[in-house]
């Protein structure tokens, strides 16, 4: 699912389960009549955020990796097309590590299969995939710094992707969970256990959301937006040999650099003066701390949505609630900003 502002489901709510209502047989019969491929078999992986996967075998022997994303209207099936599209035109001016859609048959980067999902499907990328938390050491850094500024130069007049707001699309998530923190949330399992870490770190949540606010106000009138990815974090990254390709382009968009950056700066400093060597841009230590801030907010508003509301308990929810619990605590436990 993608919400507004270009915000996934990310590390704290990864697909565990299969969709219960499009399976392997209507995944098949999509990918022949818009792509006119005949699956030999569909298998599910359990991988990635926000979305379900499956690793297509065709009738030549030939791997596919295909996504079924959750939508909840139109504006999210707009959105995706836009994301998908830019990222597709990215691929075209010659960015060789954008992992992007191939397009159907009539020529769409993304093909809305039913309502409720939207289908893509990528050329299986050969390589070592990363993992969600993995750290990445200084010669990746710069690895992906180059990346990064390659991408950040792409004048925006030759893509389109969407713009993303710095605003927090779920803030009123959190606000109402803070406001009925002393009202029984039934939603289901993890309802009152999700209630009870709130309560717990009640004013550091809302310090956070202070924090946020004056973060988002100091860097309004900053530098010109660019074409960002999102979420360049090791999960996202597929290594081949001495590069990485970069996967998940749904969150692509126009956005401050910084949206990109603070994934990979280190303490050193290296990764900065490096972006500012290649781009002529130096990185805005607030827009950092905006981005990161927001991350783990955003998290914390998903989550609370989905467990607020009725839920079953199974590996998604068990894995959610575990993340939620360390997000609130680490947003909590961070030093507020003056806003000065």
């Amino acid at each position: 699912m993608l919400l507004p502002g270009g915000t996934s489901l990310s590390s704290l709510w990864q697909v565990h389960e299969p969709p219960a209502d499009f399976g392997d047989a209507e995944l098949s019969g999509a990918l022949r009549m818009h792509w006119n491929l005949i699956a030999a078999s569909a298998r599910h992986l359990p991988v990635g955020f926000g979305g379900f996967h499956w690793r297509v075998t065709d009738d030549g022997g030939r791997l596919w990796f295909a996504t079924a994303s959750a939508l909840g209207g139109d504006d999210d099936f707009a959105d995706l097309t836009a994301a998908m599209s830019a990222a597709s035109a990215l691929a075209d001016l010659g960015l060789d590590f954008v992992v992007a859609p191939v397009r159907s048959a009539s020529g769409q980067s993304a093909v809305r299969v039913r309502p409720g999902y939207a289908l893509t499907l990528y050329r299986y990328a050969d390589g070592t995939p990363g993992h969600w938390g993995d750290a990445l050491g200084h010669a990746d850094r710069e690895t992906v710094v180059r990346m990064l500024a390659a991408l950040h130069r792409i004048p925006v007049a030759l893509c389109t992707p969407p713009v993303r707001s710095m605003a927090l699309p779920g803030a009123d998530v959190l606000q109402a969970a803070l406001r009925e923190r002393d009202t029984r949330w039934d939603g289901g399992p993890f309802s009152e256990p999700a209630r009870t870490v709130v309560s717990g770190h009640a004013d550091g949540l809302q310090g956070a959301l202070g924090s946020f606010t004056q973060l988002a106000a100091q860097v309004a009138a900053g530098a010109a937006p660019v074409i960002t990815h999102g979420e360049p974090h090791a999960g996202n990254l597929v290594r081949q040999g001495t590069r990485f390709l970069l996967v998940d382009w749904d969150t692509v968009g126009l956005a401050l650099p910084e949206r990109d950056l603070w994934w990979v700066l280190s303490p050193s400093g290296d990764e900065a003066r490096l972006y500012a060597s290649l781009t002529g841009r130096h990185v805005s230590p607030t827009a950092v701390d905006l981005f990161r801030l927001r991350w783990d907010l955003d998290d914390i508003c998903l989550i609370l949505a989905e467990l607020r509301a009725p839920h079953l308990r199974n590996r998604d929810t068990e894995v959610a609630f575990a993340g939620l619990a360390d997000a609130v605590r680490r947003v909590a436990a961070q030093p507020r900003h003056s806003g000065a």
